[in-house]
């Protein structure tokens, strides 16, 4: 019996995703780190709502890749 194809790809798969959760996770610190200094020089008030949209994208963010973590 030959060696099955598919563990080498899944082991250079499981090498990369890593690599790629960090880059998603460090775009999504700099969008964040962006939109809050746009937030501030606008005022307060727009502040609570920006804040609120903010959130509720990082908690988005953050189950979606917890859902797709658990696959």
């Amino acid at each position: 019996m030959g060696e099955s194809p598919t563990l080498a790809a899944d082991a250079l798969l499981d090498l990369v995703f890593p690599v790629w959760q960090f880059v998603i996770g460090a775009l999504v610190l700099v969008t964040l780190v962006v939109s809050v200094q746009r937030m501030v020089r606008r005022g307060p008030s727009r502040m609570g709502g920006a804040m609120l949209l903010a959130g509720g994208a990082v908690i988005g963010v953050a189950v979606i890749g917890y859902l797709v973590q658990m696959l």
